[in-house]
């Protein structure tokens, strides 16, 4: 049995496998890949998994063994699709994993690397999709239910006549609205939950007696055992929805972990330029200007090894 992987590594392997696959690749990506290929025996592990994918081509979605790949939405689903099987390649260990599940890749709704979606639903309840957004949507005369696998919502609730709740249920528990407008944002290995306007009811999946009313102003991570301490909502932090990326005074390794959730590729912050500290709105629909410009603000260069392969470093 193969020794177990963690997702980000698989889907990096999916990733490139697409990238190398898509009809223009060139020198330079293929000297990116081997430079991620090289960098730690784990990669190594996912792209032999690849390659075990290779032998058996009739398992292999049609359009991801095809060139032709590089529009974002297509390689995106095809990222996904061949992550699945390489989950597969590993037995057991993976098939069990339940952060990401194979419903996940089935979901009704779903947006990709850099998209955003705005939905009316039945009820009249508005629901914006973050990038990389999965999630179903269940209506029926007893519950209004959104099931979300992966990624970010933020839900402006409407009120309906026959006064059902109001819930999104994430790996973690559940999220019941109080008539309100929130976010919620599925994690790796937690929840996280930011009341704009009302309040919400949290209940993690495993203590059901656990329980936490959380207001207007307030934020609060959770796993399937525990709830957190809540603490204020930083200011900004749906300006996504308007296609911003605000933050007040973030450590830089966190900021371009989260601007890499909207653009292809891999974009890695340097050890050495982690802890400096940025501030400010940037564009996230132009994340190009947005790297460009980090150098007039701090001591970081910003370097391409393809546009797939973007390192923010040390001047």
């Amino acid at each position: 049995m193969s020794a177990p992987l963690d997702l980000q590594t698989l889907e990096a392997a999916a990733t490139w496998y697409v990238q190398l696959n898509d009809g223009a690749a060139d020198e330079a990506r293929t000297l990116a890949w081997q430079a991620w290929l090289q960098a730690s025996p784990q990669h190594a592990a996912a792209w032999a998994r690849v390659e075990a994918l290779q032998q058996q081509w009739a398992r292999m979605p049609q359009r991801a063994a095809l060139s032709g790949l590089g529009a974002a939405q297509r390689q995106r689903r095809d990222v996904l699709k061949i992550l699945g099987m390489l989950m597969a390649v590993g037995a057991g260990s993976w098939l069990a994993v339940e952060q990401v599940p194979y419903r996940s890749m089935l979901a009704g709704q779903r947006t990709h690397s850099g998209e955003r979606r705005s939905l009316q639903l039945d009820d009249g309840t508005r629901l914006e999709m973050n990038v990389d957004t999965s999630l179903d949507i269940q209506f029926d005369g007893q519950q209004r239910l959104i099931q979300l696998y992966q990624g970010e919502i933020l839900v402006q609730t409407a009120k309906d006549p026959a006064q059902r709740p109001f819930s999104v249920t994430t790996s973690d528990g559940n999220v019941r609205a109080l008539g309100t407008q929130f976010s919620v944002r599925q994690w790796g290995d937690h929840t996280e939950v930011g009341v704009e306007q009302a309040a919400v009811e949290v209940r993690p999946r495993r203590n059901d007696t656990q329980r936490l009313t959380l207001e207007a102003g307030q934020q609060v991570s959770f796993d399937r055992d525990a709830i957190g301490r809540p603490h204020p909502l930083p200011q900004g932090s749906t300006t996504w929805v308007q296609g911003m990326l605000s933050v007040d005074d973030w450590r830089l390794g966190d900021f371009i972990s989260q601007l890499s959730r909207y653009r292809p590729g891999v974009l890695r912050c340097a050890p050495a330029v982690q802890n400096l500290s940025i501030s400010g709105a940037f564009r996230i629909d132009d994340t190009d200007t947005v790297l460009q410009n980090l150098g007039k603000s701090l001591p970081v260069k910003v370097t391409y090894l393809t546009r797939y392969w973007v390192s923010v470093e040390a001047l």
